[in-house]
Parts: structure tokens; C-alpha cells; sequence
């Protein structure tokens, strides 16, 4: 039997404080999900009990807050999640929470009030847009008297909390209820309790100016108003517990499962998420990662036409989930997430599917940079997605042996570098003077630095960026061998010649030999090459077949390690940069302006493992130590989770999404490959890059 993970993720010891800081996140498998303080009090738009994945709309912010409330035999009212219109009473309610931990990922409050013992939960039924919040009493005398009022405001997430509240009309039939607003895009919230002497009063009230004191300190709106239709009321007892259950699903599925049922079939889920893992990944923190990992696979919502045409073929539509709250799926992230978010944790099918999905999206020889909120149609400007695909492709090939696969996607990935060669959109295409891959057009960014804000590409990088061309010979190397195995010999041969030169034209054009680094941009926009110091020179070391010339190797390593590295990621910007910001904080311009000037990031820890290791082979106990600092972000921010981005400076506070897929994926992928129990070492076939040129 598989044990579940658990995470103790507060006691008193910890604050107060920790109690508003320390988020939860659960999701559902189609983008949406529940997320919150532990205090209980919303502090971002993006909070809420369910925040359900809706086609035509994207997520949607349906249910925002419960209040709860018990009221003891002595008559008492003690609140648990507080209320959230002032932060003040919301720590005031939470001076009865004695511990919060994760169980398998999931939350789990324990309050004590006098000498009662409750315990709350949390559960979202998998593949739908419902949610249990689930009461027991696990010691004292009951039974006690459970008040529970919901808060609601129907907006897509990222509309701004101070948006209008409009009328709700309540419909209520045997024992059901359905708040409904004036607004077509959105279903009806469902709500049913479970529980003895279960009732409910019509008792409609606006809770009115709600803070959200995370968003103030983004620079958005602050304050909004939710609508309340009434109040549950319900007894709960040592044999009694209770469970409201919110949904926008049709009545017949909210009620298919018992919440008993619910909380079971959760439970066996994630047990066989672990059972599929590899070994090595059964135990924490490596086990929290994998059902972290969980969060980001999905099955788009709304996106009719794909799921039509997977269906179609005997394929099950599969995404990525770039980050939460707010990101939606994104190609290169996809890309970089794959191996760590699938093939470290036993899901090969849903990889295939994700490649798959990918492929039938490709235009103009790019796949999406990303999928917009709510909408079915791709952007595509990215330079460096499209290459990423390869590196996907490589490693789910040498993990599953999916030959198949690869003879499926070979058209595509032929088309892909055709399309580069001869030059395509967003003026992505090969220079014929040295078979170098340039880029750029005004007004996009087109690399992962991508930060652009009221028409302010703030690192347009446009040129030949180091990366992008690491990453397009190492599309050319992987393209060449599987042409040669599939016995296109000719084809091989002038996939192998173009990798050849660009290697050629690399090594002699990127080194920067006064600073023992690479230059981040050669031929930039003003015609110079760009000196600064930046981590992603380390693809030209980390990836299958590097780029890099092997003497160099080792100076540029100490270069990144002295300048960038951290305890935590890898910093975008070195220090001495007169555009390095230590922090990023502040309103979305400031926030831009350090995204990648300085700014650490985590999912960069999974290069530098690489490349360490391919400096230090068999010292996995130097590259472990670079990952002891993200393992101990598990129990901090997003519990059980990994925040996109931390300040470049200590303490390293995080910040950004509190929930990142590359950055949990390559945690995981690196966890595993320092324990022996990851892929193979990704340059293990070619470690000098010399089977080409």
C-alpha cells in the first residue's frame, strides 16, 4: 500500500502572520481549482473555494469564501475561517487553529475550541468544477450548532475585485440550492449540505469592502464586495459529520458521489499517482513534488474543436498548466515541464498526448507560445517553444522507446526546421551567413524573457540569443540521428552538415574570452554583442547534445556559479548590471522591470544540475546541495508547491506565482537524478557534442 505524503505545515509556534502568508492549492484536472490563506482569509482575486475552469470564459471565481461558524453549548459563536473583510478578525478566528498539514496534498485544518477538537477539509472532485469543504468533530461532546454563509462575486479571475456585484436570484428545491446571476457567461453555483437537522434561512447580504491586501501590494484594486444569499445551519457530531458541496457541474453529477465517496476516491487517486512513480519517488520530498506535478496536467477546458479531434484519433486532450493562479498553458513551458511533470512520474501516456496535441497546433513551423484565458485559438510568438519541442521529444523517446510516437511527429519536426532555415514569422530564421538562428520583430519578446508591459519589451534581446541557438543545434543533432534511424541517410546527412556549422559559427562567435562567459546576444539590434551576464549561457553546457566547446565549459560553469547561483535558482541578471534589480515587488511596471534584470528564478536549478554534473560527473552530492534550498521552499508560500520566482537578494522571498510547473518539474527531475533514479544523464550519449562537426 502506497502511504500519502504528509506536510505540517503550520503550528502556533510559526505566527500569526504565517497564517496570511502560507497559501494551499488544490486542483481539479481542468485548469480549475481552490486555493486560499491558511488563515482563511482571501488577500488575492485569485482565492477562492472553487475557482471553476468554464468554457468560453477560462477560470472563473464562483464560490469565494465560506464563513463558519461554531456556536458551543454555553452559547458561544467562535468563527474558524474568520471573516474576510477584515484580516484582523480572520487571525482573531484563526487563535483556534492548533495545525494546518497536507495530507497527500490536501488541506487539512485542526481548530480546538474549548474542549471540542474539529477538523476541516478541503476536496475537489477530480475532472470536475465541484468542491467538498468537509467538518468532523474528533473529540468532545456534540452535538454543535455549524453556521456556514457563502460569499460570492461570478468574475473571470483576473478581473479586478471592485468589479460590480449584480443581482443573484436564489432557487431552492428539496433540499438543493442554485444562486444564479444576470450574467449568461456564467452557470449557476449548486449547493447542497450534507449533515443532520440540516437547514437553510434566506437571509441575502453584501459583504461589502473585502480586502485583498496582496493585491495592493501588486498595484491592482484592493477592495470588492461579495453577495451572500443566506445562511446554512447544521448540527455536527462525533457520528455526524457535515460537507457543503459547491459545484457549477449539472445536478446529476454533483450528487454522484457521497462526500465519503468523494474524500475516498481522491485518496485512491493520488495513492496511484504515487504507485506509477518511480520508486525513489514514493518517499518526500520527492512524493510532494509528484503530486504537485499533478496540478499542472490537465484536460483544457472549453477548447471544443481539440478534444473533438483527439477523441477522433483515440487520444485524450491533455495540456499544460504553466503556473496558478493566474498563467494559462504555455508551449515553452510545456516543453521544459515534460519530462519532470510526466516522465518522472510514471505518466508517459499523458506526455504522448501532450505532444501530440502540441503537434496539431504547429503553424508556420512554431507551435503556441501560449493559449489565452477562455480562448481556443494559440499565439504564436516564441522563438525557442518550437525548439524546446525537440528536447521533449528526445527525452520522452529514450524514456518510453515510443518509436511510433517519434515517426508521427517527425513530419512536424522536418517542417519545423524547413520553416527556420528559409525564415518565418516574427523574423525567426537562419542567417546564411554563418547558420546561426536570429530573431526578432518590434514590439514582441520573443525569447523566455519575455516581460512586456503598456508596449515596453523591456528584454527584447533581438538577435542571435544564446540559447535559442544552443537549443537549434541541439534540434538539428536530434533531428539528424532520428532521420539516420529511421534510414534517411541524405536527409541525416544535411540535418547533421547544419548542425555542424551552427556549432562551428557558435563557438566562435558567443565566446566572450575577457569574462569567461558567453555574450547573451550576438548581432544584436544595434549591431553589438551583448556582454551581460546572464544563466541562460548554461543551455549551451546542460542540454542532450551541447553546443559548447568542452574547454569552455568548465570557466563559464564557475562564471554562472560565482555571479548567478543562489540558493534557490539561478539570478537573470548579474549583479554588476546597471540594469540588475534586487527585488521584485511592486505594480506591474516596477514588477516587469526586474522580472529578468536579477530576478531568481527556480526551474533554471535544473540546467544547473545538468550542467554540473556534465562538469563534475558522479558528484551528485555538489549537485545536490544546489537543490536543498527549493526543498525547503515546500513548506513555505504555496505549501507542497514551488513559486515561480524569489528576489534576487536575502532573504529570497518568493514571489510570482505561487505554483510554478517547470519550476516543480525540474526540482523533481533533479531530486531524482542526484538520488540515481532519474533519467539517463541527458548528454550521456555525446559528452564532447563531437558527433557532429
Amino acid at each position: 500500500m502506497i502511504e500519502l505524503p504528509v506536510r505540517q505545515g503550520w503550528a502556533p509556534g510559526d505566527g500569526a502572520e504565517a497564517l496570511l502568508e502560507r497559501e494551499w492549492l488544490v486542483a481539479n484536472g481542468l485548469g480549475g481549482y481552490a486555493s486560499g490563506t491558511l488563515a482563511g482569509a482571501c488577500t488575492r482575486r485569485y482565492h477562492g473555494l472553487l475557482v471553476a475552469a468554464l468554457p468560453g470564459v477560462g477560470r472563473a471565481v464562483m464560490l469565494s469564501h465560506l464563513s463558519d461558524r461554531v456556536r458551543l453549548a454555553d452559547g458561544r459563536a467562535i468563527r474558524l475561517a474568520g471573516d474576510e473583510r477584515s484580516v484582523g478578525l480572520a487571525l482573531h478566528g484563526a487563535e483556534h487553529l492548533r495545525a494546518f498539514r497536507l495530507e497527500g496534498g490536501l488541506p487539512v485544518w485542526t481548530y480546538r475550541l474549548g474542549g471540542l477538537v474539529l477538523e476541516r477539509r478541503v476536496v475537489l472532485v477530480h475532472g470536475q468544477n465541484t468542491v467538498h469543504v468537509s467538518y468532523r468533530l474528533l473529540d468532545g461532546e456534540g452535538p454543535v450548532r455549524l453556521t456556514l454563509r457563502p460569499g460570492v462575486h461570478f468574475r473571470p479571475q483576473d478581473a479586478p475585485v471592485s468589479g460590480p456585484v449584480t443581482a443573484y436570484r436564489l432557487v431552492t428545491a428539496r433540499g438543493r440550492f442554485e444562486v444564479a446571476g444576470d450574467d449568461p457567461r456564467f452557470p449557476p453555483l449548486r449547493l447542497v449540505l450534507h449533515g443532520a437537522r440540516a437547514a437553510f434561512t434566506v437571509e441575502e447580504e453584501r459583504l461589502a469592502e473585502v480586502v485583498y491586501r496582496v493585491e495592493a501590494s501588486r498595484g491592482y484594486d484592493t477592495q470588492g464586495d461579495l453577495f451572500s444569499p443566506g445562511r446554512f445551519r447544521v448540527d455536527l457530531g462525533r457520528e455526524a459529520p457535515v460537507t457543503l458541496v459547491a459545484s457549477t457541474e449539472p445536478w446529476e453529477r454533483v450528487t454522484a458521489l457521497a462526500p465519503e465517496e468523494a474524500l475516498r476516491a481522491e485518496r485512491a487517486r493520488r495513492e496511484a499517482l504515487l504507485a506509477r512513480a518511480p520508486e525513489a519517488a514514493r518517499q518526500s520530498p520527492a512524493a510532494e513534488l509528484v503530486l504537485a506535478a499533478d496540478a499542472f496536467v490537465v484536460e483544457p477546458a472549453g477548447r471544443v474543436q481539440e478534444e473533438a479531434q483527439a477523441r477522433a484519433e483515440g487520444d485524450a486532450p491533455r495540456t499544460v498548466i504553466a503556473g496558478y493562479h493566474w498563467f494559462t498553458d504555455w508551449g515553452r513551458d510545456t516543453m521544459i515541464s515534460l519530462e519532470g511533470l510526466a516522465l518522472c512520474t510514471g505518466r508517459a501516456r499523458d506526455a504522448a498526448a501532450i505532444l501530440r496535441a502540441f503537434a496539431r497546433h504547429a503553424r508556420d513551423g512554431l507551435i503556441p507560445n501560449l493559449f489565452p484565458e477562455g480562448d481556443a485559438a494559440g499565439l504564436y510568438h516564441t522563438a525557442d517553444a518550437t525548439l524546446w519541442m525537440f528536447h521533449a521529444v528526445d527525452r520522452y523517446v529514450r524514456t518510453t522507446g515510443d518509436r511510433q510516437l517519434l515517426r508521427r511527429l517527425l513530419p512536424v519536426l522536418r517542417d519545423v526546421v524547413a520553416h527556420h532555415q528559409r525564415g518565418t514569422r516574427f523574423g525567426i530564421g537562419v542567417d546564411p551567413e554563418d547558420g546561426l538562428l536570429r530573431q526578432g520583430e518590434q514590439g514582441y519578446q520573443l525569447t523566455w524573457m519575455d516581460a512586456k508591459v503598456e508596449g515596453w519589451v523591456v528584454t527584447p534581446r533581438r538577435g542571435k540569443a544564446v540559447e535559442i541557438n544552443a537549443l537549434w543545434f541541439n534540434a538539428l543533432a536530434n533531428l539528424a540521428r532520428w532521420l539516420e534511424e529511421e534510414g534517411e541517410g541524405g536527409a541525416a546527412r544535411a540535418a547533421g552538415a547544419a548542425a555542424a556549422r551552427a556549432r562551428a559559427s557558435f563557438n566562435r562567435r558567443f565566446w566572450n574570452g575577457p569574462g569567461r562567459q558567453l555574450f547573451d546576444v550576438v548581432d544584436g539590434e544595434d549591431g553589438r554583442d551583448d556582454p551581460a551576464c546572464r544563466p541562460n549561457q548554461l543551455l549551451a553546457i546542460s542540454l542532450p547534445s551541447p553546443v559548447l566547446d568542452r574547454e569552455r565549459w568548465a570557466p563559464v560553469l564557475e562564471t554562472v556559479r560565482e555571479r548567478l547561483l543562489t540558493p534557490v535558482g539561478l539570478r537573470s541578471l548579474s549583479r554588476d548590471h546597471p540594469d540588475y534589480k534586487a527585488t521584485y515587488h511592486g505594480d506591474l511596471r516596477t514588477r516587469d522591470a526586474a522580472y529578468h534584470q536579477g530576478t531568481v528564478w527556480s526551474w533554471l536549478i535544473g540546467p544547473w544540475v545538468d550542467a554540473w554534473l556534465r562538469v563534475h560527473p558522479g558528484d551528485l552530492e555538489g549537485a545536490r546541495r544546489a537543490l536543498d534550498g527549493l526543498v525547503r521552499e515546500l513548506g513555505h508560500a504555496c505549501l507542497g508547491q514551488i513559486s515561480e520566482v524569489f528576489d534576487a537578494e536575502p532573504p529570497y522571498t518568493p514571489r510570482g506565482c505561487v505554483a510554478q510547473a517547470w519550476g516543480v518539474a525540474e526540482l523533481l527531475r533533479t531530486l531524482l537524478r542526484v538520488a540515481g533514479a532519474g533519467a539517463q544523464d541527458p548528454g550521456s550519449r555525446s559528452g564532447s557534442g563531437r558527433e557532429i562537426g
